[in-house]
């Protein structure tokens, strides 16, 4: 009997429930960038005072727990008169409701970061407690709430001096699985941010670790641009390059070459970090792509037979682009990319006349730079003809012409389909015992593949294990990625569990990051976890992952005896015991790969895997104190 659906099974969700109900809507996610985004909002309204010139230091305050944070300008501080229309304190109304706030009229925030009237509140509503104290009108305010709900009324708490607001949080365990920040990120923000707004001075005090950093940057961009070329660990061709306008569009960027084969990026509006590009990155591409070849064909530098792709003008680029906007539309409450068409013509047309005149002023650096934009796109050719042989040796058309060493699954079909990359041939066996043959496929590697992040292109696609990749997942690599061919849904690196493992494994990723990054953006690598250690206490068997879960296991052993096996490797397990433990989709734990933060992501492929070892070694004699134990 079908059930009867009427009006009584409408829900309405009132006041800030939505947001409880649906975070992923608000902060895109209950993981550690939606945990991230929360300190991200708060801070985007207290730098937004400091854009209108209200406010000239910001501090962000990690408490002792780790899960507390405090955010404090000193602005002219939230409004605590009483709303003329909801006869409520302005100070509650921003903090409980959706789509209030000063940044729709621009009377009050001429630029601003904050637009959607959302931010605040939604911190509010995924708090487990949240204090406002604001100083203004020559006194202290304070007002308590909890997940969304006031607590206490708004009151006096004495006279004050200046004016500011200060917003402490704990973000609420029951919505987040972890809710302990992080300062690495958390520092890493707010110097990108004093490098954004020039003279702004930004603390960062974690009483965790229990240290105090300033933040400020005179120099802005320039400075940070600086920063970035010395950071990627490449040779720098000339020095920084600085744009800027000031009338209608306000349009900052600092470029500069390097050496290296990789490209990046950085773009914000309003002081806000747009990961995924938008209308103003795209303007900017176009702009610098055209002020580019048109030096070359001025110069009458370009070899003939070589035609010269936008890409190739963008290879070893880095580059900060930063705009303000009146009238900013973001797509969705993250903020991710700007949507605005209409400032796309004129960044471009800014970028192409400002470069232009930069390199015909400058001829030595412009002519280094050219013959980079000819050896990239002489790279890009080649690499494109050693991928088309390697296309047609191994054409996926055929089932005939996969590698050699894969067990193919029987299933046809992508969405249920998977692959498992296995290190070795001892392993790859005990995995073909293993699998599911209807829908899990295995290719066993031999070795240690190949460095992607060093190894030249040509080098790359004549490597066997790494063809052997490519052809079974079928899909392409780089600008011939085809997502509809792509052969399983799941491909999940299976590699022995010990330091030799997890380095093939890094390998393999720098290799899927560089060659074909969309299989990680569309969700499809995964990293298999098999044990590191079988553990028995009587007739109970447990399976430890790392050292720290073998601890734990053995000290609730209540005094029985145990016997503890550790597995050198994936060749040791039987059949039986890696299906239950890592091939069974019902038992086993897959670890889906994700790309939170581009920006780091190069940044630490470039420093671990990189050809420069200077970056490398001061990693490793940064951290050498806080390693107890190395498995060599």
């Amino acid at each position: 009997m079908t059930r009867k659906y009427t009006a009584k099974d409408i829900t309405v969700l009132e006041g800030l429930e939505p947001v409880r109900k649906r975070p992923g809507m608000y902060i895109g996610g209950v993981d550690r960038s939606g945990l991230h985004h929360l300190l991200w909002e708060i801070l985007d309204n207290a730098v937004d005072e400091a854009i209108n010139g209200h406010c000239d230091e910001i501090t962000v305050t990690l408490h002792e727990d780790g899960t507390t944070v405090t955010v404090t300008d000193n602005g002219r501080g939230i409004p605590v008169d009483e709303h003329p229309k909801y006869k409520r304190p302005a100070l509650e109304l921003i903090l409980t409701t959706l789509h209030a706030g000063g940044k729709f009229e621009n009377q009050n925030y001429y630029h601003s970061g904050g637009l959607h009237g959302v931010g605040a509140s939604v911190v509010t509503a995924l708090s487990s407690r949240l204090i406002a104290r604001v100083k203004r009108d020559g006194y202290h305010w304070e007002q308590e709430f909890s997940r969304g709900v006031p607590k206490s009324k708004l009151q006096q708490r004495g006279p004050a001096r200046g004016t500011g607001t200060s917003i402490t949080f704990t973000p609420d365990p029951d919505i987040f699985p972890n809710p302990k920040f992080d300062p690495a990120w958390i520092r890493e923000r707010l110097e990108a941010r004093s490098f954004l707004h020039r003279g702004l001075k930004l603390v960062f005090e974690d009483r965790s670790a229990g240290t105090r950093e300033v933040f400020q940057h005179d120099r802005g961009i320039a400075e940070y641009v600086e920063k970035l070329l010395q950071q990627s660990g490449a040779e720098t061709l000339g020095e920084p390059i600085y744009l800027e306008r000031r009338d209608g569009l306000i349009v900052e960027c600092a470029l500069g070459w390097t050496t290296a084969t990789t490209e990046r990026v950085q773009s914000y509006v309003n002081g806000v970090p747009t990961p995924a590009g938008g209308t103003h990155e795209t303007g900017f591409k176009a702009g610098l792509s055209k002020a580019v070849r048109n030096y070359l064909t001025v110069q009458n530098l370009t070899p003939k037979g070589i035609s010269i792709a936008s890409e190739d003008t963008r290879e070893g680029l880095i580059a900060v682009l930063s705009i303000y906007l009146q009238h900013p539309q973001f797509q969705g409450q993250t903020k991710d990319r700007l949507n605005n068409p209409e400032v796309t013509a004129p960044i471009d047309n800014f970028v192409r006349t400002s470069l232009e005149n930069y390199l015909l002023q400058n001829p030595s650096q412009a002519r280094a730079i050219a013959q980079r934009v000819i050896l990239a796109a002489r790279a890009r050719l080649a690499s494109r003809a050693a991928a088309e042989t390697v296309q047609r040796k191994t054409s996926v058309s055929h089932r005939l012409n996969l590698p050699g060493k894969l067990a193919d699954c029987s299933s046809t079909d992508p969405r249920v389909s998977e692959l498992f990359i296995v290190e070795g041939d001892s392993a790859g066996g005990s995995a073909k015992q293993a699998r599911d043959r209807e829908f899990q496929a295995i290719l066993p590697l031999r070795g240690k593949v190949l460095n992607a992040e060093q190894a030249s292109a040509t080098k790359l696609f004549s490597n066997k294990e790494l063809n052997d990749i490519i052809s079974a997942l079928g899909c392409g690599v780089g600008k011939d990625f085809d997502p509809d061919k792509l052969r399983y849904h799941k491909v999940c690196l299976l590699m022995d569990a010990d330091s030799d493992g997890h380095h093939i494994c890094t390998l393999l990723l720098t290799f899927l990051y560089r060659q074909l990054p969309e299989l990680i953006r569309r969700g499809h690598a995964y990293i298999a976890q098999p044990p590191l250690y079988k553990i028995e206490l009587g007739k109970e068997i447990h399976w430890a992952y790392n050292d720290e879960e073998k601890d734990r296991i053995l000290a609730k052993a209540n005094g029985r005896p145990a016997v503890v096996q550790r597995f050198k490797g994936l060749g040791e397990m039987n059949p039986a015991t890696l299906k239950e433990t890592t091939l069974d989709p019902r038992k086993r734990v897959l670890l889906r790969v994700e790309v939170v933060d581009e920006e780091r992501t190069d940044q630490t492929i470039q420093t671990l895997l990189g050809r420069d070892v200077e970056p490398r070694f001061r990693f490793i004699m940064e951290r050498a104190r806080q390693v107890d134990d190395i498995d060599v």
